[in-house]
């Protein structure tokens, strides 16, 4: 235990994902040793996460403005929407180059032992979105790139029963090639493409 400030960043660096007590400690030390100037843009890039990002009106990913790049991108396929977890895996999917329609981010996967249920995901705007008629276009596909392990996957499911009685709506999922029990954030660019191209009708 060390006294003061220094044990106070490395308890709140150790609440980080991914970041145990050694690496912590490790980034603390570090941020001790640099110029006050990095430690500055470090405190400003944080303040400007806190004030200044919010959440796209239409798809739910992170956006510095009402609406994201994507859902502001007239050249994208409204047609289409491929449904993921997090922002992240937005990222992800458009890495690949595969994918020209829009997102819709959940905010997570259903996981009943943890309390997240259908209410507490983006479920009720996603089945709005599939029901208007986004600039006279008609969704007519929605691809379900929820993660390939066991919340991902009850969470496909349920989203198959919500949007089956949805006439001429086809849904589909990502096709084999993504490892059981991953991340898509953590697959390579060849892979999830693959995934996407061959993406398959559920039910």
């Amino acid at each position: 235990m060390y006294e003061g400030p220094v044990q106070d960043l490395i308890d709140e660096l150790g609440k980080l994902p991914g970041v145990g007590p050694k690496s912590a400690q490790r980034i603390a030390f570090h941020l001790l040793g640099v110029e006050a100037p990095d430690i500055d843009r470090l405190q400003n890039a944080l303040a400007r996460i806190r004030d200044g990002v919010q959440f796209c009106t239409i798809c739910g990913t992170v956006s510095d403005k009402e609406q994201c790049r994507i859902c502001a991108d007239p050249r994208r396929d409204r047609s289409i929407i491929c449904v993921v977890e997090e922002p992240k895996d937005v990222q992800a999917v458009e890495r690949t180059r595969e994918f020209k329609g829009r997102y819709h981010v959940l905010g997570g996967a259903l996981d009943p032992l943890s309390g997240i249920g259908p209410d507490q995901l983006r479920v009720r705007e996603l089945l709005t979105r599939i029901g208007t008629q986004d600039d006279g276009v008609d969704v007519t596909e929605v691809i379900i790139a929820t993660d390939p392990n066991t919340e991902g996957e009850a969470t496909a499911t349920y989203l198959l029963r919500m949007l089956r009685d949805f006439p001429g709506l086809s849904v589909t999922r990502l096709a084999s090639g993504l490892p059981m029990g991953g991340d898509l954030e953590f697959a390579d660019e060849l892979t999830l493409g693959r995934a996407v191209a061959g993406r398959r009708v559920m039910g």
